[in-house]
């Protein structure tokens, strides 16, 4: 769900689990089918669901690709044949991504979709704003020759670009390095093609071929002053290979110098614990 003046949400600690309570899709409304369980301190947990007439799984998933990428949400995994879809709040800096799954079945020509939203501990959020960003998608969700047509529109709808993220090198490391012990297959998926501006430390400089590449100074956990709640036992380093153009600026820099780059990631490696950003250059 969108962050908006009317739904903004505290920044995330840890993950939380997800109990969807039975027997809420047979509500008429999607209103009346929304159950909100949990705390902020052991985490929210919001659930929504709608019935429609003649609506396969397939056809369904497909209406809300469309609909969740118009709002900008990252698509995690489309799996439309099984009914299934994983979507995520996207982060902004000061806010984690949070997972939010679709799933979608038929029985006896009635196709019903629940959508399960799993706030990480330490968020919060009023339920009439939950309510009304999610039950504002599935009420879109159309039956028959209708729905059908808007699937094969939204089957192929990809999330629009958003602005670089602004992060510090530090926060951007422990995000990610938290990220991938939480689940390291997630990680490309989750940041491969995002902007970032990451402010920090020169590690070095060094000429990759035809490319100048900029490692920033990031510190082991154990060398932390100051080392937040479940933080990751590891460092993940944040490399960036500068744009063409650069070269004149990329000389010019120096060890323990503060950079500014903005970027888009384009690899990982989890065993290295490396995140790679191309195309840098000094943010404006």
């Amino acid at each position: 769900m969108r962050i908006t003046p009317r739904f903004r949400l505290a920044v995330a600690l840890a993950p939380a689990a997800l109990l969807f309570a039975a027997g809420t899709a047979n509500a008429a409304t999607c209103e009346e089918a929304f159950v909100k369980k949990g705390n902020p301190i052991t985490g929210l947990r919001f659930t929504a669901a709608v019935t429609v007439a003649d609506l396969p799984p397939a056809v369904a998933i497909g209406q809300m690709r469309g609909l969740v990428a118009a709002k900008g949400y990252d698509i995690m995994a489309d799996e439309a044949e099984y009914g299934s879809m994983l979507i995520e709040q996207p982060m902004t800096g000061t806010v984690r991504a949070f997972p939010i799954q679709i799933t979608a079945t038929q029985t006896g020509g009635i196709g019903t979709v629940v959508m399960e939203a799993r706030l990480r501990a330490g968020q919060a959020t009023k339920a009439d704003a939950a309510m009304a960003e999610m039950c504002g998608m599935l009420n879109q969700i159309k039956g028959g020759k209708a729905g059908a047509a808007a699937a094969k529109k939204g089957a192929t709808a990809t999330t629009v670009a958003a602005a670089p993220v602004k992060m510090n090198s530090l926060s951007f490391s422990q995000q990610v390095s938290k990220d991938t012990e939480r689940n390291a297959a997630g990680i490309l998926t989750r940041y491969k093609g995002k902007q970032f501006t990451i402010d920090g430390l020169v590690d070095y400089v060094t000429k990759d071929g035809r490319d100048f590449r900029v490692g920033y100074k990031i510190p082991q956990p154990y060398e932390q002053a100051i080392r937040l709640p479940n933080q990751a036992p590891f460092k993940t380093d944040i490399v960036c290979y500068m744009a063409p153009g650069q070269a004149a600026y990329s000389l010019q820099l120096k060890p323990n110098k503060s950079i500014k780059l903005t970027g888009t990631v384009e690899d990982f490696d989890e065993y290295k614990h490396i995140i790679w950003l191309k195309d840098c250059r000094p943010a404006q």
